[in-house]
């Protein structure tokens, strides 16, 4: 096995690794596990430090997700969509795993939308229009990303089958992938998944103290 492969996913987890949710809510003088739903995403920061903290927390995660992967794509000439899809898993643990906070991270959302980003931009875009429709529908966050990330590998698939948007040369595997990620962002809502069954599930609403979904 090439070296690359051992260290490509090494960087990509240390990368993904980084708490940027507890470290914007450090810099608050806030332990943002200790407050709200102490999920360390971007929901919780948003409803326990504000909108503006919620977005940096958002894009930073989004952007750790897209990095490695993008990197890959600029780095390597051989096996490099091999490397992208381990890229972007091994980001996507590290964010759900973080070993800087033993290993108890966020749900993942918004590092795997900048992987799938990355990765396949055209299905992610239908994707992130399914959140918002849903998201505006319901006002649940964990719901809308709940739904979208379900319907990223079969809107892949129908992209990769109709040859739209994306010479991509992984096809399957990348569907595979995307439906594996969809997998994990499902069970890191389990919570989520309960109260929305049984309708303890707060929607989202701008003021603090409202529950969702820590991304």
């Amino acid at each position: 096995m090439n070296l690359e492969y051992f260290i490509v996913p090494a960087a990509s987890y240390l990368i993904g690794s980084i708490p940027f949710g507890y470290l914007i809510g450090r810099l608050h003088g806030i332990d943002i596990r200790k407050v709200g739903s102490g999920n360390i995403g971007a929901t919780n920061v948003t409803r326990s430090i504000g909108k503006i903290a919620g977005k940096i927390c958002f894009f930073l995660d989004f952007l750790k997700g897209a990095l490695p992967v993008v990197l890959v794509n600029m780095t390597f000439e051989e096996n490099t969509a091999n490397l992208a899809l381990a890229a972007g898993l091994a980001v996507i643990l590290g964010h759900v795993f973080p070993i800087y906070l033993r290993f108890r991270g966020g749900k993942g959302v918004a590092t795997a939308a900048g992987v799938a980003l990355a990765l396949a931009p055209y299905p992610l875009l239908c994707a992130l229009a399914v959140w918002v429709v849903t998201f505006l529908t319901s006002r649940y966050v964990s719901l809308a990303s709940i739904v979208a990330a379900a319907s990223l590998p079969i809107i892949a698939a129908l992209f990769f089958g109709l040859g739209i948007g994306t010479p991509f040369p992984l096809a399957n595997s990348t569907v595979f992938f995307f439906a594996l990620i969809a997998f994990l962002a499902i069970l890191r809502h389990i919570s989520n998944i309960k109260r929305l069954l049984n309708g303890t599930e707060n929607r989202f609403d701008s003021g603090a103290g409202k529950r969702g979904s820590g991304k």
